[in-house]
């Protein structure tokens, strides 16, 4: 269990002043200067040796990622980018951050932005966050008139500026590639890769491009040291997370806890518990809409963190635990999230743009029963197709959920199919 001590976002829940007067008194923004005065390589360094992985989904050590931009700044700019598009369902961390912990954020764009050589940090934010948008854009204001951001950012000798830009709500603006088109004023949609983002990123340039929650962890591992840090949660799944526990719980919730704790201790401890009791568990999708679900049986042990959800064939991703208890249907919420996935392809991928839209047909076939038991295979094997075989994930995004399902619950998909033929043969 997390100690109050370790906990780095200290107004996840709003209680405190979010602006800068609050922020100061809870820590931030104390001597940022002597962070940056740590140099780029040390703070990478650092970084590297906490073993912090991305809190946006993919889990890629961050220190790593941050050492592929060029050590030296060129005739092109270097820019941080910060992804706070946060558009998977039953993911709302970001959101809690941005709208009551702005200025976390904005010095660990400071520090990570001069870590990579960047003058510069983008936030992109999602278009229907209006009022965490407000609340960033006044947490910048502040920082410029308290000379943390501009010439000479925080009395440290160099030029910093952040911009928030906008997007439109197109869950594909999530993925990096796409929100640097979109930020470019283009259609939101996936680049091929390489080149990598950190030799041709924005506008052409260097850039890397984190999650709000990566990038506001930052600065609070530089001044407690990266073995604090590496010391909480587990081997290579180090570290504290927010958690957004939602479905079918007496008190849904974020919480800030170490990566590694066991899903069924964070759903009780923290969330009041399943709605009608442990034993009324019928399914866990433990790391937001776009990883397979989890029965009770694996739920009962399963820790949650990067490699323990691996091995079970499920996955992290942004830590949006959604919990179904026995009054789901399973396969209609699962049918759900298909269409979702449909309606949200960017199109450009064949396998995504057609396979999205076959695999929600079949999948409401399958909520009524229309189907053949072999279908059911054909299926699967479809989702085999798609994943993999994309620019970017959104194509596994969308065939991980019916994998789940597959594996876990295709016998009430062939009781279904079976009542179905059952009733039609009655009719006739």
């Amino acid at each position: 269990m997390l100690q109050d001590k370790d906990r780095i976002f200290t107004n996840l829940y709003g209680v405190h002043d979010w602006r800068l007067a609050g922020a100061k008194k809870r820590g931030i923004w104390d001597n940022t200067k002597a962070l940056i005065e740590l140099g780029k390589a040390e703070i990478i360094e650092k970084m590297k040796a906490s073993g912090l992985r991305g809190r946006g989904g993919a889990g890629f050590p961050t220190g790593l990622k941050w050492s592929f931009m060029p050590k030296e700044v060129g005739e092109r700019p270097h820019y941080l980018v910060v992804n706070a598009d946060e558009s998977e369902p039953g993911t709302c961390k970001d959101r809690d951050i941005l709208r009551y912990d702005p200025h976390r954020l904005l010095e660990g764009c400071v520090v990570a932005g001069f870590a990579m050589g960047a003058e510069t940090a983008f936030i992109y934010i999602r278009g229907e966050f209006v009022n965490e948008a407000h609340n960033i854009q006044a947490a910048i204001d502040e920082a410029y008139d308290a000379g943390l951001l501009g010439d000479n950012a925080c009395g440290a000798g160099i030029r910093f500026d952040i911009v928030l830009h906008r997007g439109a709500g197109a869950y594909i603006c999530g993925e990096e590639t796409a929100l640097l088109e979109s930020l470019e004023g283009k259609k939101g949609q996936p680049r091929l890769k390489p080149p990598f983002p950190a030799g041709v990123g924005l506008y052409g340039c260097p850039s890397t491009v984190n999650n709000v929650e990566t990038i506001a962890v930052a600065p609070e591992i530089l001044r407690r040291g990266p073995e604090w840090f590496e010391a909480l949660g587990r081997p290579k799944n180090s570290g504290t997370k927010i958690f957004c526990i939602s479905g079918h719980v007496n008190k849904p919730c974020n919480v800030e806890e170490e990566l590694g704790i066991p899903l069924k201790e964070l759903i009780e401890k923290y969330a009041g518990g399943v709605r009608g009791g442990w034993d009324n568990l019928l399914a866990v999708i433990p790391g937001g809409s776009s990883v397979p679900c989890l029965p009770k049986d694996i739920c009962d042990n399963v820790l949650m963190d990067f490699d323990s959800l691996r091995e079970v064939q499920s996955g992290l991703g942004t830590a949006a635990v959604i919990v179904m208890d026995k009054s789901t249907d399973i396969v209609k919420a699962i049918a759900n999230l298909a269409h979702f996935y449909k309606h949200e392809s960017c199109g450009q991928c064949t396998p995504c743009r057609e396979g999205t839209g076959w695999m929600w047909r079949v999948m409401e076939r399958m909520v009524a029963g229309k189907a053949e038991p072999d279908e059911i295979d054909t299926l699967f094997d479809v989702t085999k197709q798609i994943e993999g075989h994309t620019i970017c994930a959104l194509g596994d995004a969308a065939a991980w959920p019916i994998q789940g399902l597959i594996r876990h619950f295709r016998p009430e998909m062939e009781a279904r199919i079976k009542r179905y033929h059952e009733m039609a043969a009655a009719a006739d």
